[in-house]
């Protein structure tokens, strides 16, 4: 059947259904004449219609198949552009969803295809709306579109992120969240419809079905199949049955039932009935079993009972009275007496969480209330003018200025001492002589500790200082006196406020940080887990002290190369300083620890994204010459140089280097790192002299920090093994490689990846030197390391092999060393450069494997790459 046919069978059932069923056979028989096909299948369908609503149940391309004897199963085709169908994922009223890899980067998306695109324009315009609407979005908790094509036939497809997740009901039920741990997630998709409010885009279908939980507890938002535009929303409905039934009833908004016109307000009800049912384990109607006129009938008029009368969790009395409140405001009948916007809603659910008053109040007292004031306004007025002027200035007078005089007089002194303590700290030695006219940052440091700890009388205060004091000795590379402070200030504070406290918890929690610096990974993530769990206990889940003791946390996890694991609670971290009012400094800090994460795990293009994004946060916070955007600049060339981009690694480089050195001074930790680093890129571009005197320059200033014992110190070692391997000057690469391996041994506890990297090295020069028998189970221990700490395609894990099969082809083991090879040249191929010096190391060896392996076809494709590399 063509779609003329179809088209004139939806209008014949469309006008047939508005008549009684007496009448429906002669108008149709009056309107087809003789045409007995067409009037049988008109009657099919409102058969199927008058059978209690289930034809609306079901979308317009499955009434067509069902009607007109066609099969909806029919597979689809197994190759949309560069993406390879690997199975089903669902089907809905708009289309076909596949799970997909994208064969040259082997990543996972999800492919929706418009099903019998044939059928109806407005299908299409949709199809396309939807399309449209991903395109504009990009927010962390809306699944993202990627890409768009048709097909041979003129069949629309587009590529969205695939998310792994469940229903966030489901995911409640099955985890048995808390009400806050449910609050903190609708919290999350509050922040993602709001993204979308802001541009400009109403979802008209939010339900649990089209919000996925992954199994990290991040959500995304999903389906803006009938999303809407705001500047279209005057634009009439389709007030057709067909059109009505693209929304869910059980979340749509009475004006939804009603076809009235649809708003932010629309978006609010719908998330209120999601509040409502994450609350009481139910919804708050129940249309199952309803016709779809009955359930339209019980939206609109019935009242839902409150959601503490079948709640899942305890909670005490006045706490369900003020979920109540956020439940049944959101889901009010009248769109004017709901939230005003997703923003109010989110604001009352922060309230709720820290404890504080909603600024929703119960719909009886306040509305009523309001409604009789408004009708008797000076009857009124003048009763109650005396008693609120008495009963108010009593209140405010007696209650509220004695706790504001109380707070200001103890701020004020507070204030005052603080003010003086800075005074004598910039005050010359001899106030006779007036202000030194030569005081440094250290000078003022240990004249402002000498202050501080005057101050006995005032305990609380010298814990401050103390903390503040000890943040910043730590920020020059001074450990020791940054950790005599802290251990000070946290002392004081367990015998000011206890053991337990947020106080407590904010000095673990900068001891946590201090030990990652110093090395001492175990007592770092053990003093971040007590300060986080001390935090949560005391302060609500949104506070900033929580989302720092969360960053602290994963930065420990990840100085201990646990990478996921620490990316999970750095992508917490961020989501709690992305909320409005929260620092931005702390969340650039918190993102740039992310990208650090993600370029460790082999990550690039992530890291580089959000490199990027931190980079542009610190110009406008800081301006162009802090040593933070240094620190940005130097991971923006760490990614070029893995990438084998070597001068763009160079330019980053030298950008920090003149920023770092500008700042801290040419004998500071911090510019013999950057050193360091530019060496690095100076190295593969085979400028080594420069490279050595650079290196020798920051070894010498790491180990008067540091001592001999410290990462910091190890990563100089390999980059001055890997200058004098490329001077031939074997044994002292072997020194350097050697000592290398024994930091990272001692520091790492023998399980991080930096010792994979330097076995790895120290396998190399044995291999230079054609002791590859002793060269071989060094790779090999490399790579059973890298197998539990990092992703099999992990560029690391490429060089291991590349360098396993060279030392196997030492020995003549071809085939062995043809695998081995072969895998590193995969890996690196696609992640990598093609002038990448371990590919042209691959593909050389790749040519004497196959040659000696007799497969001169093979041989003769990598002699064509490393020619082709040559050519000018």
């Amino acid at each position: 059947m063509d779609s003329t046919r179809w088209k004139r069978v939806q209008e014949l059932f469309h006008d047939a259904a508005d008549l009684p069923p007496s009448e429906q056979k002669s108008f149709l028989h009056a309107a087809c004449g003789d045409d007995p096909d067409l009037i049988g299948d008109v009657l099919a369908m409102l058969h199927e219609d008058a059978e209690g609503g289930s034809l609306l149940d079901q979308d317009l391309a499955q009434i067509a198949h069902q009607t007109l004897a066609a099969d909806p199963a029919l597979p689809g085709p197994a190759q949309f552009g560069p993406y390879r169908v690997q199975r089903l994922l669902g089907e809905g009223g708009m289309g076909v969803v596949y799970l997909a890899e994208r064969a040259d980067l082997g990543s996972l998306v999800a492919i929706k295809v418009l099903r019998d695109a044939w059928l109806s324009p407005a299908r299409r315009e949709r199809f396309a709306s939807e399309q449209q609407t991903l395109a504009q979005l990009n927010h962390p908790s809306i699944a993202r579109l990627y890409d768009a094509d048709t097909l041979v036939d003129g069949t629309p497809w587009f590529v969205m992120e695939y998310v792994d997740g469940v229903p966030l009901t489901d995911y409640c039920l099955r985890n048995q969240c808390s009400i806050q741990q449910r609050l903190l997630l609708f919290r999350a998709v509050c922040e993602a419809v709001e993204y979308a409010h802001q541009h400009a885009v109403i979802h008209r279908d939010l339900k649990p079905s089209n919000i996925l939980v992954k199994s990290d507890g991040t959500v995304r938002l999903l389906d803006f199949g009938i999303a809407k535009q705001i500047e279209s929303l005057d634009a009439p409905m389709d007030q057709t049955r067909t059109g009505l039934r693209l929304m869910t009833p059980a979340y749509a908004s009475p004006e939804q039932i009603r076809g009235e016109r649809v708003g932010i307000h629309t978006d609010v009800y719908s998330l209120g009935v999601i509040l409502y049912e994450l609350l009481a384990g139910r919804l708050p109607h129940d249309v199952a079993n309803l016709t779809p006129g009955e359930a339209a009938t019980l939206i609109v008029q019935r009242q839902p009972a409150k959601p503490s009368t079948s709640a899942l969790n305890s909670a005490n009395t006045a706490a369900w009275a003020d979920l109540d409140v956020l439940c049944l405001t959101a889901m009010h009948k009248d769109p004017e007496r709901r939230y005003r916007s997703v923003e109010a809603l989110v604001r009352d659910v922060d309230h709720y969480l820290k404890g504080q008053p909603l600024e929703a109040r119960p719909d009886s007292l306040r509305y009523r209330a309001g409604k009789f004031i408004r009708r008797n306004r000076r009857p009124v007025v003048a009763a109650g003018l005396a008693f609120a002027l008495v009963i108010g200035l009593i209140v405010f007078f007696t209650v509220r200025l004695t706790v504001a005089r109380n707070v200001a007089i103890s701020e004020a002194a507070r204030t005052q001492r603080i003010q003086q303590f800075m005074l004598n700290l910039f005050q010359g030695g001899d106030e006779a002589a007036g202000p030194s006219d030569d005081l440094r940052v250290v000078t003022l440091l240990d004249r402002g500790v000498q202050e501080a700890r005057s101050l006995d009388g005032e305990k609380d205060v010298q814990a401050e200082l103390y903390q503040t004091l000890g943040g910043i000795y730590e920020k020059l590379g001074k450990f020791d006196q940054a950790d005599s402070l802290m251990q000070s200030a946290l002392q004081q504070r367990k015998a000011l406020f206890g053991a337990d406290s947020h106080e407590v918890a904010e000095s673990l929690t900068s001891l946590s940080l201090l030990r990652g610096e110093q090395a001492k990974l175990d007592q770092a993530e053990q003093l971040a887990r007590q300060g986080l769990a001390m935090s949560q206990r005391h302060l609500p889940a949104n506070h900033p002290a929580v989302a720092r003791a969360t960053f602290a946390v994963g930065k420990a996890l990840e100085g201990r190369g646990e990478y996921d694991q620490a990316i999970q609670l750095l992508d917490q971290a961020a989501s709690l300083q992305s909320t409005p009012g929260a620092s931005a400094p702390d969340l650039a800090a918190t993102l740039s620890e992310l990208a650090n994460c993600y370029f460790y795990a082999g990550r690039y293009d992530l890291s580089d994204s959000l490199n990027r994004r931190v980079l542009d946060m610190q110009h406008q916070l800081y301006g162009d010459r802090h040593p933070l955007v240094a620190d940005t600049l130097i991971n923006l060339g760490a990614i070029q140089f893995q990438l084998g981009n070597y001068p763009e690694a160079e330019k980053f480089s030298r950008q920090a280097l003149d920023v770092v050195q500008s700042w801290y001074g040419k004998d500071h930790p911090e510019t013999a790192d950057t050193m360091t680093i530019l060496a690095q890129a100076l190295t593969f571009q085979k400028r080594y002299d420069e490279a050595s005197a650079l290196l020798h320059q920051s070894l010498a200033i790491l180990e008067r920090t540091y001592g001999p014992v410290h990462p910091r110190v190890a990563f100089a070692l390999n980059e001055l093994g890997n200058v004098a391997k490329r001077q031939g000057k074997l044994d002292d690469a072997e020194a350097d490689f050697t000592r290398e391996v024994n930091i990272y041994r001692a520091v790492y506890h023998d399980k991080h990846y930096l010792i994979c990297v330097a076995m790895s090295n120290l396998g190399g020069i044995y291999a230079d030197r054609g002791e590859f028998a002793r060269a071989e189970p060094l790779f090999r221990d490399a790579l059973q390391r890298y197998s539990t700490l990092v992703a099999p395609d992990h560029i690391n894990v490429a060089i291991a092999r590349i360098r396993l099969g060279n030392a196997l082809a030492g020995q003549g083991r071809y085939a062995e060393a043809e695998k081995e090879s072969r895998a590193g040249y995969d890996i690196l191929v696609k992640k990598t450069s093609p002038s990448v010096n371990w590919l042209k190391i691959a593909r050389e060896d790749l040519v004497k494997e196959y040659e000696a392996l007799k497969h001169p076809e093979e041989a003769a494709r990598f002699k064509a790459e490393l020619a082709q590399l040559t050519r000018p």
